[in-house]
């Protein structure tokens, strides 16, 4: 079942995204323990693991055309040797305004990120707060803002109730959505924002109520199954430019159809562990995504 939540009005979500003269400014977490130690998705095999000397070359383009090509600020958490999905930072949290709602992971292979994380986020000067004991939530993985609305998934890894506790902590409006395909476990791997009003997405991932939610809420680019599984829709987009994964022919076409840049990048080794570009970069200040998809007059 999806419902939509919604508490008070959107203040601190519509306030982020006011300046659009500001960089972007995204946390990243280098590839230094990366590996596929364990099976928690469909896209995990202990015994396909990544060439990890290609995963850094991977982890750098994805870093320089963030940085350089596009003029993002890039913050860096160091990789625990424990976590080796640590480099999947989208995960951590979602930040607002300031405020970062710290993750509380489903599995607890992954559940030895979150002192981490919740450390980097206090020394840095962020009021964190922590997801109640008996909640699953992780973050930006699962949790999408677009424009003054919250998007959020439920049903793999974060857990319906985490919209309320979304809603309430940051006062505005959470869409859910279920998430019917278990190779689609985060949200961020099947749909991403270009504008307030414009996603991308792949349909196959949800149940028929929440294709028809999104087509009727938003302009929609659909991707086709293909290119979803080799997570085109897992892509940065920052003001007119779309950091995307490699080997996405046709989304690329309609990006650049409608005035965006695209910046194709591999990520081969990455996906080997159910990720690729926007699940390695977690957004702490997203104004400049709402830049209009061509020069203003």
């Amino acid at each position: 079942m999806n419902v939509t939540t919604t508490m008070g009005s959107p203040t601190q979500l519509a306030a982020t995204a006011q300046d659009s003269r500001r960089p972007a400014r995204l946390l990243m977490c280098p590839p230094d323990s990366y590996g596929v130690m364990y099976e928690i998705n469909p896209w995990m095999k202990c015994s396909v693991q990544p060439n990890l000397r290609l995963a850094h070359d991977q982890w750098r383009q994805l870093f320089h055309v963030l940085t350089l090509d596009l003029g993002c600020c890039v913050e860096l958490a160091p990789q625990a040797n424990t976590c080796p999905d640590m480099v999947f930072t989208a995960n951590a949290a979602l930040v607002v305004d300031n405020i970062a709602l710290l993750s509380r992971f489903r599995h607890q292979q992954r559940s030895l990120e979150e002192p981490h994380f919740a450390d980097w986020f206090a020394m840095h000067g962020y009021r964190t707060i922590a997801a109640p004991d008996d909640l699953r939530f992780e973050g930006e993985g699962d949790a999408l803002v677009i424009g003054d609305t919250v998007v959020a998934g439920y049903l793999k890894r974060s857990d319906i109730e985490s919209h309320q506790w979304i809603s309430e902590s940051l006062n505005c409006p959470v869409l859910s959505l279920a998430l019917a395909d278990n190779r689609w476990y985060h949200l961020d791997t099947c749909l991403f924002a270009l504008t307030k009003d414009l996603i991308a997405f792949y349909p196959g991932a949800f149940d028929e109520y929440g294709v028809r939610v999104l087509r009727n809420k938003f302009d929609t680019i659909e991707v086709d199954e293909s290119e979803a599984l080799r997570f085109g829709c897992n892509s940065i987009c920052v003001g007119r430019h779309v950091v995307m994964p490699a080997g996405c022919p046709n989304l690329e076409a309609q990006l650049e159809t409608r005035g965006y840049h695209t910046h194709p990048v591999q990520m081969t080794e990455f996906i080997k562990a159910g990720g690729a570009a926007k699940c390695l970069a977690l957004f702490l200040e997203r104004s400049a995504d709402y830049l209009p998809p061509r020069d203003s007059p």
